[in-house]
């Protein structure tokens, strides 16, 4: 099973990336782009999981591991069963 996790942060974090990239592109003249977010992608291949243990596991990996639970937020779906 392949899983995948967005990692990003929360909306009452100044993400100081996002606003770099979001004057690079008004510079640019992409004046429709309001805001960027920054954050990262984690895939991860599950080998023996089903759906019901990869629901306990992720959340669980995402939270101790792959996030900073006091200043990220985490998204994840199933993309390969």
């Amino acid at each position: 099973m392949k899983v995948r996790i967005l990692v990003s942060f929360k909306p009452s974090v100044l993400d100081p990336q996002g606003q770099a990239v979001r004057n690079a592109l008004h510079t640019l003249g992409y004046q429709a782009v309001e805001d960027v977010r920054q954050g990262k992608v984690f895939e991860l291949d599950l080998a023996g999981v089903d759906k019901a243990a990869a629901e306990r596991l992720v959340p669980e990996i995402a939270h101790k591991v792959l996030a900073n639970p006091i200043i990220e937020k985490y998204t994840w779906q199933i993309i390969q069963e």
